[in-house]
């Protein structure tokens, strides 16, 4: 780890002071991921400051955080072989503590999946991802604190194509390396806090909406 560890520390107090205004509302779902991504695509500590330069001291004043991503027991797992999902005429739901293994492999073929990787525990450095839907949907949820590497593929489809990962890779820290191709389907990949619903993000989006609108200056009808 070495040199990369201060920049790791401030990455992970970081990460820990934007979940915490996330929560309490004084950061709306953009802003929120804006910032993360640009904690996580950046190597200068006087970047990652600046990302809470605004928020309030008392909450940017906090010791820093154990790590906001669990971690596996130090083991390679670089020569086993992948373990796959299926989704095939039906669905898929992997949630919870459970052990991301270093090669991991989801397919869902007119059916859908979800991997919920917020409470997840990952091996330390790349974790390889391979993702392929065809006529059907994979859903993976991500915590803010990991890092995430995506390029992948989409004909009469869609495949989000999101890069959160620092540009010196702390070889130290996960990283999530999402690959794929979606054929008549659709990969999606959102942030969210753990516990936190996908109606209770929209929720938290509608909120954040209607308060920007009564913040707008009324506009004067002169007719």
């Amino acid at each position: 780890m070495g040199a990369l560890q201060p920049v790791h520390d401030a990455r992970e107090r970081a990460i820990a002071v934007l979940s915490d205004a996330f929560a309490q509302d004084t950061l709306d779902v953009d802003e929120f991921e804006r910032r993360v991504t640009r904690v996580h695509t950046t190597d200068s500590i006087a970047d990652i400051e600046a990302v809470l330069a605004d928020l309030p001291k008392s909450s940017t004043a906090l010791t820093p955080p154990a790590p906001s991503v669990a971690l596996a027991p130090a083991t390679d797992g670089r020569d086993e072989p992948p373990q796959t999902v299926y989704a095939v005429f039906g669905g898929v739901d992997r949630r919870g503590s459970w052990t991301v293994p270093r090669r991991f492999r989801v397919i869902a073929m007119m059916g859908g999946a979800s991997i919920d990787l917020r409470e997840a525990r990952f091996p330390r450095g790349v974790i390889d991802l391979e993702v392929k839907a065809f006529f059907g949907g994979v859903q993976i949820l991500v915590p803010p604190g990991l890092a995430v590497e995506v390029q992948g593929t989409a004909v009469m489809g869609g495949f989000q194509n999101v890069n959160r990962a620092p540009p010196t890779p702390d070889p130290d820290a996960p990283l999530l390396r999402v690959r794929g191709l979606a054929v008549m389907g659709g990969v999606d990949i959102s942030m969210r806090l753990p516990g936190e619903t996908e109606r209770g993000a929209r929720r938290r989006q509608r909120l954040e909406e209607r308060r920007q609108r009564r913040a707008l200056p009324e506009v004067p009808d002169n007719r």
